[in-house]
């Protein structure tokens, strides 16, 4: 389903690589960097997706960057928190067809239809 428009944006934000994003790949290597390989590889992989608690995602995005996020989404940092945990999971599944990482150009077009905005 798509994700709500506040959360829609942070999330290509941060996988798309705009201003102030990761990449999908620099998303990957902080979700490492704090100790939740196997939660992101979960979604990358083929099967199930392992869930990820708002404190861990805060653990792995820094309260830094999520609170700039939060003001691009217009939301407070807890909510933001509450919502990218069920969100991303489904999205970063959905952009990792058949477990592997897409190239930027491909990232582009699948994100869209996650977030329900056309690239």
């Amino acid at each position: 389903g798509a994700t709500s428009a506040p959360i829609a944006n942070v999330v290509e934000q941060l996988l798309g690589g705009q201003a102030g994003g990761l990449g999908l790949n620099g998303l990957v290597q902080k979700f490492e960097a704090a100790g939740l390989a196997n939660v992101v590889q979960s979604w990358i992989g083929t099967g199930a997706n392992l869930p990820i608690k708002p404190e861990q995602l805060q653990q792995a995005l820094g309260a830094e960057h999520l609170t700039q996020l939060a003001q691009t989404a217009g939301l407070n940092k807890d909510q933001l928190l509450q919502q990218l945990s069920k969100a991303l999971p489904g999205v970063i599944d959905g952009v990792t067809p058949g477990g592997k990482m897409p190239g930027a150009d491909v990232l582009g077009s699948l994100l869209s239809q996650f977030t329900g905005k056309s690239a």
